[in-house]
């Protein structure tokens, strides 16, 4: 049997390890090369982006993103905001004792504050880092307000991904690659 045969078995899971990660480093790089190469389109970079107008807020953004924390984040229109007492992102419906508890709150991850205005008006802002892309908030201020409250992709936290997950999982087709030469679609703009 020949010396190289004869290598302890430490040896030879080094050597597979060594191996495994020098091919999968070409492999990685092939892909990216692969990808960025097909998210150009007329010379232009392509993002994905959300229709807020078809966007039915299933969840989906916040479970299926490949990141540990979905890089869909709520956006507040602020032209659109009526700046209520009682928004319909802020609270859960049904409350019966309205305070700012965290039980009434329809925000699971404390993402939205509000700051007092003047009476009866509060301003909502969003903490984006706390944001985890559920789209309850979003939901609520769709069937209980004016809608000023929507789901978009963050790009600088989005990877770009050739096909992504979410977009092959949502119901409503409400996510597109779009050219970034396009106006990104926000709803203070509609």
């Amino acid at each position: 049997m020949s010396e190289d045969l004869k290598k302890s078995p430490m040896d030879r899971r080094k050597f597979f390890r060594t191996c495994g990660a020098i091919l999968a480093g070409g492999s990685v790089l092939g892909t990216v090369g692969a990808v960025a190469s097909k998210l150009k389109v007329s010379g232009a970079d392509v993002f994905w982006q959300i229709d807020p107008f078809t966007c039915t807020q299933c969840g989906r953004c916040e479970t299926d993103c490949i990141l540990p924390v979905s890089a869909v984040k709520c956006f507040h229109a602020n032209k659109v905001c009526g700046y209520c007492d009682l928004c319909g992102g802020y609270y859960r419906p049904s409350v019966k004792d309205l305070n700012t508890a965290a039980e009434n709150l329809m925000c699971p991850t404390g993402a939205i504050t509000r700051k007092f205005v003047e009476e009866p008006y509060f301003e909502y802002t969003i903490d984006e880092d706390l944001c985890n892309g559920c789209g309850k908030c979003v939901k609520g201020c769709t069937s209980f307000g004016n809608g000023s409250l929507f789901l978009q992709v963050q790009q600088d936290l989005c990877l770009k991904c050739n096909e992504c997950n979410i977009a092959k999982v949502c119901p409503a087709d409400a996510i597109k690659r779009v050219s970034q030469d396009e106006a990104y679609m926000l709803k203070d703009h509609a």
